[in-house]
């Protein structure tokens, strides 16, 4: 939605969250958005998010609006950011919470003089942030990272915001559900275990294909109706397409850019359980409180678990982990190739069966 279309006289002030730029990330910020309601109940608030992340927004229930930014990717734009920063001055927001670090997303509450503007130092975003909280070392988890903006700053470094946290949480209406599983054949009479075999940022946090395979293979076997739904974007449609060769026909649907991110989020709310990479896919699952078996090797399983009642996060922890890097740097992978099938079925089967 444009801003310009919603513009109102209104006296009632609004609260605008600039939303991060992943969707994992965006996930991992919604109990933010708990904790700014529950202290201005009364308090509209609004979201501004790319168009990649704005459907995971939509399915928050505190957001009562979307807003779509129209920037290029890494692009500075100066003059439409001006643009669309006098479109927000007139929706009347008291207060804008800025998650990236960039000076650029910064710029736009400063720009709409909004009058108290919440962050991270970031990029050395003093006047643009005059509410400026500053990171800890070793990083925070990234739920307690957006979570601790609702807090007034700290004066020094310490532990921050550490008290009991809401859980991320996505809402999916009955009425999604039903169309997702209609458009793509899926008989909702029969369990669905979702896997998401892609992860952005690089090869090195992607488990094999045919582990997903192996794996899939053992969920079927133990229950042949299952039907096993292989998500993601159009740049996982090839590793989809491996993990689907080795499975019967009739019991796998490849769904790698065939669902948009909306019908995704409404199809895992109902699956029975969801195996992931450290991915978004992975993040929203668990905040529709799905059983979730996420699956770490580059990536610091710490730093940003998974939050379902039911929950297992596998890390073989090796010594040359979390890497954090795109590509293994030592060209074996071995944190996600030494991450067995049968080690991830002894955490499947039990969620399985409660489920």
């Amino acid at each position: 939605m444009s801003p310009e279309k919603t513009a109102s006289a209104g006296v009632t002030p609004r609260t605008l969250i600039i939303s991060p730029n992943w969707i994992g990330d965006a996930v991992m910020a919604q109990p933010l958005l708990q904790l700014l309601r529950a202290a201005h109940p009364e308090r509209p608030i609004d979201v501004l998010a790319p168009p990649a992340v704005s459907p995971v927004w939509r399915q928050v229930a505190e957001v009562d609006e979307v807003l779509e930014t129209p920037f290029r990717h890494g692009a500075l734009q100066l003059r439409q950011r001006w643009k669309f920063a006098r479109l927000l001055r007139q929706r009347g927001y008291a207060d804008a919470y800025v998650l990236p670090n960039t000076i650029k997303y910064a710029l736009i509450p400063w720009l709409a003089g909004i009058r108290q503007r919440v962050g991270y130092k970031g990029e050395s975003r003093y006047g643009m942030i005059n509410v400026m909280h500053h990171d800890e070392l070793p990083p925070r988890p990234m739920v307690p990272f957006y979570a601790a903006l609702a807090r007034p700053p700290v004066t020094v470094q310490g532990p921050g915001l550490r008290a009991a946290l809401p859980r991320p949480r996505l809402v999916a209406s009955d009425a999604q559900v039903a169309a997702v599983f209609e458009r793509t054949g899926l008989d909702p009479a029969r369990p669905v275990v979702a896997m998401a075999p892609g992860a952005e940022f690089g090869g090195a946090k992607r488990w094999p294909a045919r582990h997903f395979a192996s794996l899939a293979q053992a969920v079927l076997a133990r229950e042949p109706a299952t039907q096993i739904a292989l998500l993601g974007s159009p740049k996982d449609h090839e590793a989809c397409a491996e993990v689907a060769a080795a499975l019967p026909a009739a019991a796998v649907f490849n769904l790698a850019g065939v669902t948009s991110l909306g019908e995704a989020i409404a199809l895992l709310a109902r699956t029975a359980a969801v195996v992931a990479n450290d991915s978004g896919l992975l993040h929203i699952a668990s905040a529709l409180n799905r059983p979730v078996l996420a699956l770490y090797g580059p990536t610091d399983p710490d730093h940003a678990p998974p939050f379902s009642d039911l929950a297992a996060s596998l890390s073989l922890r090796l010594a040359c982990a979390p890497c954090k890097q795109r590509e293994c740097p030592l060209g074996h992978q071995d944190c996600m190739v030494k991450l067995t099938p049968e080690l991830a079925w002894q955490s499947l089967q039990p969620m399985l069966a409660a489920a």
